[in-house]
């Protein structure tokens, strides 16, 4: 199985992130964050369940 989540985590503690939206739909996910990255591929969405996690690793890394 594909690590989705970690290695999402791992190309934003890389900083690749460009940056972030939420939107009412993107593909079948609604609502969905949408992760937008400098490197391929270029976009990842986050289903609701995992809004919290993402917006703390976030978070974190705006503070530092």
């Amino acid at each position: 199985m594909y690590p989705y989540h970690n290695k999402i985590k791992q190309r934003i503690r890389n900083n690749e992130l460009l940056s972030y939206e939420y939107v009412d739909s993107y593909k079948n996910i609604s609502p969905c964050l949408l992760l937008h990255f400098i490197t391929e591929p270029k976009i990842r969405p986050i289903r609701e369940h995992r809004f919290k996690e993402y917006e703390e690793l976030l978070n974190k890394l705006a503070n530092k």
